[in-house]
């Protein structure tokens, strides 16, 4: 259970004290920060485990906020080291091997830090998905990673139902029948030994994309890109060891093995969760109260719910916060500052990558900017077409260079060479996004290049249009959507969903339309809006558009603005 430091061990652990040691001092970082890439890492056994000796500080603490705190389930280092032994003995015992991939489907509950840490244990390949997943998604997976095993929620079990194949069924949280219990894993000794070192090139896990734009890819990470890459993350996140770190995000996302995993237990600080499912804003406000929170990261749409909410004064405690997901308005920003005097430090990174860009702590934070390049991270804007480097001030595709590159990088897009090909060429990573660089070094992000349409010959970036029409007080959400137009090929159409007290009526519509008109020129105009009680999100909360493009249309929905002029919609 527990075990003596390695090679490997004392590598990660300089590499993360540079970072600790320079948190606030980001060029200071970049310079003296150097990726470990050692050539056999098993994070689970050779950092998780070492920490875990005679630990009995909490590693996790699983609460419902709607519940007192005396609720809350509270795991040390030393108890979670030795439940993983269990489960992994217990998973070999069923046949679970080197290599084979594994669907795992479970809620933030503590049977699923446990089975991570003992499929990473055993060098098995993790198939993160979340718990709303349909039973179209979930068969496509099992198809597409060539799944063997299936760790799921006893309530998911239904929608397996039909889908063929020879793979074991584990069960958590109820009993189903032809399923194995997972409570059986109680019984398994709680001493693992591995069946030989890990390569640090091994693959760990494959995560779906979000699928926003186009069907899911799946994305292969190793033992060395996501627990060592995601060292950024905890420099970006500013977490330090004995913090209580509060990620907002649901399990099945990178994000969550982002800060819900790796940058916490990296850093040596407590893993906070929320054991409901969709937490509403009044839940995460009292999570942020109650629980001694003192690191918290959620995606903009939690923010802006908190705001819509009222933020109230601000938690005691709470010392850094962060978003990251889709891009933080500047509006956001400042009513968070207004509110509790704290900044909310944006950030960006990919399911492909680790953190690539953030606001760190130390820094002044410009509202509307995602921040530097953070350490390990060499990046270059690019044109397209040409493949040259953008001055200052033009837009460009963000690229990281690969000589040697970060170690926080996919090995590519699994059973996809073409898509592998697209994004590993010329020396560089393209990630797709078109990112501008200003005079400072810092970035400000605009827009997914398969977002991008044109109109009337224009170039119109969704995310710009976004952002005005959410500096309406009448806006709570918005997203934006091409839709087709005879002569302009496409025009711009608005789903909004209406901010509290406001009527989705005509009135509201032409006086958003109005305002938003007045932020940009004429060609940027947002000709079309809809209200929407809802706008369709991942769970990690981005805007799935390519659903919007696809929602049938309700002509008598529509509002339509015909221009300031005309006055009327």
């Amino acid at each position: 259970m527990f075990r003596d430091e390695t090679a490997a061990t004392r590598a990660f652990r300089a590499a993360r004290d540079v970072l600790l040691e320079h948190r606030e001092d980001l060029d200071a970082a970049r310079a003296a920060f150097d990726w470990p890439r050692p050539e056999h890492f098993n994070w689970a056994l050779e950092w998780f485990d070492v920490l875990a000796r005679d630990n009995d500080s909490p590693a996790l603490c699983v609460l419902d906020p709607r519940a007192d705190a005396s609720a809350d389930v509270e795991v040390s280092y030393a108890r979670m080291a030795r439940r993983s032994d269990q489960v992994a003995n217990w998973l070999r015992g069923l046949g679970v091997n080197r290599g084979d991939h594994v669907l795992v489907v479970l809620h933030n509950r503590v049977e699923l830090w446990e089975t991570l840490l003992a499929l990473m244990k055993l060098g098995a390949v993790i198939v993160p998905t979340y718990t709303t997943t349909t039973p179209a998604e979930l068969a496509d997976r099992i198809e597409r990673a060539g799944i063997r095993h299936v760790v799921a929620e006893a309530q998911t079990v239904p929608r397996f139902a039909g889908i063929g194949g020879a793979w074991t069924r584990v069960a958590v949280g109820g009993r189903a029948a032809d399923w194995l219990p997972f409570e059986d894993s109680l019984q398994a000794e709680d001493e693992f030994a591995p069946d030989g070192p890990t390569r640090a090139d091994a693959p760990l896990f494959r995560y779906f994309t979000s699928g926003t734009t186009s069907r899911p890819k799946m994305v292969e990470h190793t033992h060395l890109s996501y627990p060592v890459g995601h060292l950024s993350g905890m420099y970006w996140n500013g977490v330090r060891p004995g913090d209580r770190h509060l990620n907002v995000s649901a399990p099945g996302w990178a994000k969550h093995a982002w800060s819900s995993f790796f940058v916490p237990w990296s850093a040596e600080a407590t893993v906070v969760a929320l054991a409901t499912p969709r937490p509403g804003p009044e839940e995460v406000l009292t999570a942020l109260r109650t629980r001694d929170i003192t690191t918290v990261c959620a995606p903009p749409t939690v923010w802006r719910g908190m705001i819509n909410h009222g933020l109230g004064p601000r938690p005691y405690g709470v010392r850094e916060a962060t978003a990251v997901g889709e891009s933080l308005e500047p509006s956001l920003f400042h009513a968070v500052h207004d509110a509790w005097g704290l900044s909310v430090r944006d950030g960006f990174g990919q399911t492909e990558t680790t953190a690539q860009i953030g606001n760190p702590p130390g820094r002044t934070v410009v509202p509307g900017r995602m921040g530097w390049a953070l350490p390990g991270y060499d990046l270059r804007l690019l044109d397209r077409d040409t493949g040259a480097e953008v001055p200052d001030g033009t837009p460009g595709e963000l690229c990281v260079r690969l000589s040697p590159g970060p170690a926080g990088m996919m090995t590519g897009y699994a059973g996809d060479e073409t898509k592998t090909t697209q994004a590993f060429r010329g020396g560089h990573y393209h990630t797709g996004d078109l990112v501008l660089r200003h005079e400072d070094g810092s970035y400000a992000y605009v827009s997914r290049t398969d977002d991008m349409f044109k109109s009337f010959d224009h170039r119109i970036s969704p995310l710009e249009l976004e952002r005005a029409l959410l500096r309406s007080p009448a806006v709570g959400q918005a997203a934006v959507v091409p839709v087709p137009h005879p002569v302009g090929l496409w025009q711009a159409k608005a789903y909004v969903v209406p901010a509290r007290g406001h009527h989705p009526g005509a009135e509201t519509a032409r006086a958003v339309l109005a305002e938003t008109a007045r932020q940009l020129p004429s060609e940027k105009w947002v000709r079309l809006l809809e209200f929407t009680t809802d706008l369709p999100l991942t769970a990690s909360g981005k805007i799935r558009r390519a659903e919007l493009r696809t929602r049938t249309q309700d002509a008598d929905a529509v509002h339509e603005w015909s221009g300031p002029e005309e006055g009327s919609l």
